[in-house]
């Protein structure tokens, strides 16, 4: 009698143990699976994540991959960022920067030549929202340093060369003139304008 209670008990606790000792092995297996994935994917987030994928560092072209959104660029190596500083520009590295240039596409759409060696800021200007803004009445935007506009048309003769005349005449005098800057320069016909040693 005593022999046919104890082997029930010696199978229970058999089986008992055998259970917590599953729930044991499966529970570190998990575990040591779960530090295993982790480690993997903090390795491979090491490996992909380099330094230019970290916006707002500031670094040399040169160092920079194909497709790099940048701005703040410099045009002379040392110069300061001359180039993308607008609120919400950016710039775009279009050929891998191996050799002495890199090219890189401007907001307007044009593509620049600029020296491997200067530097610029990974990511976007903030802001992007700032050409949104309606300003709600004139005095606004004399809060922002914008003067008045007065066309030339609409002065006196003694104040602008297009001035006077009967009506909206667009010739001031007896023999009209072109177009004009208040002092007296050519602005059409591809007149120059700058200085002689630009032309040299």
């Amino acid at each position: 009698m005593a022999a046919s209670l104890w082997r029930p008990r010696l199978a229970s606790s058999l089986l008992s143990n055998l259970t917590n000792s599953l729930r044991r092995f499966s529970s570190d297996v998990i575990a040591d699976t779960n530090a295993h994935n982790a480690r993997e994917s903090m390795m491979n987030q090491m490996m992909y994540s380099d330094i230019n994928s970290q916006i707002g560092s500031c670094m040399p072209l040169s160092s920079m991959r194909i497709g790099t959104i940048i701005h703040n660029i410099e045009l002379n190596p040392g110069q300061g960022g001359k180039l993308v500083r607008a609120a919400g520009t950016c710039a775009k590295i279009l050929k891998e920067p191996t050799s002495k240039y890199c090219l890189i596409q401007l907001p307007s759409g044009v593509k620049k030549m600029i020296d491997s060696r200067c530097r610029a800021t990974v990511g976007t200007v903030s802001n992007p929202s700032h050409g949104d803004k309606k300003l709600r009445k004139a005095g606004h935007s004399r809060w922002l340093g914008r003067r008045p506009v007065v066309r030339g048309v609409a002065m006196n003769p003694v104040d602008h060369p297009h001035g006077g005349g009967e009506g909206k005449s667009k010739t001031s005098g007896r023999w009209g003139k072109g177009s004009r800057t208040p002092w007296g320069k050519p602005t059409k016909s591809g007149f120059k304008t700058g200085p002689l040693k630009r032309r040299k």
